[in-house]
Parts: structure tokens; C-alpha cells; sequence
């Protein structure tokens, strides 16, 4: 599990690519402290697995579902990722659970300054949007971000300086692809209330049900 706080920007090394999968070598310093063969690293809020360590750097391998669910197909050497370990046990929660599984891509529709906010347009598409709520949490290229606007076909986050400076949000322009995950725990509770068919379903929260049930 991660929270959504950035560690450091790590620096692609290398894109090995197979004919579905691929093999990154990422160079860092912070998370590479106490990491061993077989941790966990978000690289651009993508839950990956440490497969070799050398000096200053790590590689992961990428399967063909993450390549076609996430940003990451686009990574080519001398860009900068987000990284961060995974939540130790004893660990600061500073942003919100995150589980490094992407739910799709969004699209950056416009950045504009506010004063001494950043705003963010994304686009994004209904299956991810439908989980993403105003003043709720959603994960930017592995970012805990708070929604501050929701419409029918994008959300928009306002940021501080510091978190544009010390993530690849500084980076990213207008057209830029980033990898979105929303918050976990409203996809539990559709699954929990709606287990058979959840994205099509009907409430099963009738009068009848609340009289029978004492209210």
C-alpha cells in the first residue's frame, strides 16, 4: 500500500521492450534506502516490483496489462518519474490509501495559475469518473491530490508550488497523458452493495426494505 507522497523524481535509465511486456531500469537515491529484491516502488503511481538493484538505480519489469491500462508504455530514457516505497508499517499516512493499481488514463486539458495555486484539467473517461467526487481523493501519476471540480467529462485538482516543484506535474503540459487511480474504498462499497453486475444495477434500498428492516 502508498499514500500519495512523493518521495523523490527518479530518472529512466532504460526501456528494455519485449513484444508485450517491458523491463525499466530507474535511477534514485531515496527509495533505493533499505530496498531489497522483491519490494514494492510506485513509479508514477504504478505499483511495481524491484527485480534488480545496482548501484543508484532499480529495474522492474511491466506487463502487457499495465503497458495498456497506464502512461507507462510512453517512457523513454532521460524522463523523470514519480517514486515512492511502499507504506512501512510504522509510517506517516500523509495522503490517502493508494494501491498502485491504475484505473485508466486522463488527459490534460488545460494548466492555469491561481495566485499561488496550480490548477490542473483533466479528462477522463465515465468508468474512471464515476468514482472521482468533488473534495474526495484521486491519485495523479501516483500524486494524493484532493478533487476541487467534477463535470460530466473531466475533474480539476489545485495545487500548491511545492507539489508541482518537487513531482513531474512540472513537467507535464497541455495534451499530456497521466495515470489516474481514485479512491479505493468507493469501489468497495459499489462492489459490497452491488456484487452481480456493478455497473449496471438498480438500488436495492426500497421502502419496503426499510420498513422490514425497522425505519
Amino acid at each position: 500500500m502508498f499514500t500519495g507522497i512523493v518521495e523523490e523524481m527518479g530518472v529512466v535509465e532504460q526501456v528494455q521492450r519485449g513484444q508485450h511486456s517491458a523491463v525499466l531500469t530507474i535511477r534514485a537515491v531515496k527509495v533505493l534506502e533499505g530496498t531489497r529484491i522483491g519490494d514494492s516502488i510506485a513509479v508514477n503511481g504504478i505499483c511495481l516490483t524491484v527485480t534488480g538493484l545496482a548501484d543508484g538505480r532499480f529495474s522492474a519489469d511491466v506487463m502487457h496489462e499495465t503497458l495498456n491500462r497506464s502512461s507507462l508504455a510512453k517512457l523513454k530514457h532521460g524522463v523523470h518519474v514519480n517514486l515512492e516505497r511502499a507504506m512501512p508499517a510504522d509510517g506517516r499516512f500523509g495522503g490517502h490509501i493508494v494501491a498502485g493499481h491504475v484505473d485508466g488514463v486522463g488527459k490534460i486539458l488545460n494548466i492555469r495559475s491561481d495566485d499561488t495555486a496550480v490548477w490542473y484539467t483533466i479528462a477522463a473517461e465515465p468508468p474512471v469518473l464515476r468514482y472521482i467526487v468533488e473534495k474526495g481523493s484521486v491519485t495523479i501519476d501516483g500524486i494524493s491530490l484532493t478533487v476541487a471540480e467534477v463535470s460530466a467529462d473531466r475533474f480539476a485538482v489545485s495545487i500548491i508550488p511545492h507539489t508541482q516543484e518537487q513531482t513531474v506535474l512540472k513537467e507535464r503540459t497541455k495534451g499530456d497523458l497521466v495515470n489516474l487511480e481514485t479512491d479505493i474504498i468507493g469501489k468497495y462499497v459499489e462492489k459490497l452493495l452491488y456484487p452481480a453486475v456493478p455497473s449496471q444495477h438498480t438500488s436495492r434500498i426500497t421502502k419496503e426494505f426499510l420498513a422490514e428492516n425497522g425505519f
